[in-house]
């Protein structure tokens, strides 16, 4: 037995090492994030929104698949160090409020630029809430969104008024204490592939839109794509009134 020690131990330190790396590797996903975040923002300056609006498409896959790879290799057990839900955080802030706040500025989107204050502030409060992910999993009010509503204002071309309006309505919405669904946490397979899935052709929707304007213009793609989010509200409302009910039933 002594003859197989010496073997077995650099084995185990090569694995734990493997280990390691591979929870790096996530943390380094999770940061490009921001890289992608920052070429958005370039993009927006120089007036290319259609690419603007694809650089924000790839860093929202990332962060839709960054959570699942951190829970895969355990970054938690093996890069403790690194405190993965901060740095997502950080990320998530930059790509789902700065760069669409800028992007509905540079697009007009807006009656006046100092609107978008309102999405920097409420959502500053939001990612703040220690209750803003619930225990059992969902988004405690609107989870700040903007990058969708930035996209959507500027392919729909809605006039500044009701883009405003919608600014507006979002950021309190931030405070309204409803649940909204955590796609790639739900509990029901089935609904989390859907979800997954159906957000990956959403996400093509949406850029093919953005980048061939009169092509997809002809067959209302942009108009058609909006099929995902209506069907993503529904769902979280879906799961609102069905916790509701199960109290219902407890208290009878």
């Amino acid at each position: 037995m002594d003859a197989t020690r010496p073997s077995g131990r650099p084995a185990s330190r090569q694995g734990s090492a493997l280990r390691r790396g591979l929870a790096l590797a996530v943390h380094g996903f999770t940061a490009s994030g921001a890289v992608f975040g920052v070429i958005a923002l370039l993009a927006i300056m120089r007036g290319d929104l259609a690419w603007a609006t694809i650089y924000m498409l790839v860093a929202l896959g990332i962060d839709s698949m960054d959570g699942a790879f951190a829970r895969l290799v355990g970054v938690s057990e093996h890069a403790p160090e690194i405190d993965g839900r901060r740095m997502d955080d950080i990320v998530d802030y930059l790509n789902f409020v700065i760069v669409p706040a800028v992007f509905m500025v540079r697009a007009g989107s807006v009656l006046a630029p100092g609107w978008v204050a309102l999405a920097v502030l409420a959502s500053a409060f939001g990612f703040s809430r220690v209750d803003a992910k619930t225990e059992d999993d969902f988004f405690l009010g609107w989870p700040s969104y903007w990058n969708v509503l930035a996209i959507y204002l500027w392919l729909l071309d809605l006039t500044p008024f009701a883009g405003t309006l919608w600014v507006v309505g979002c950021a309190i919405a931030i405070f309204v204490p409803w649940k909204y669904v955590y796609p790639s946490r739900l509990p029901n397979l089935f609904l989390r592939y859907l979800t997954s899935y159906s957000g990956l052709v959403w996400a093509v929707a949406v850029g093919f839109a953005a980048l061939q304007p009169e092509l997809a213009g002809r067959y209302h793609v942009a108009e058609l794509s909006l099929a995902y989010p209506i069907f993503y509200v529904g769902l979280s409302l879906w799961f609102w009134w069905l916790e509701r009910r199960l109290g219902e039933a407890q208290q009878r």
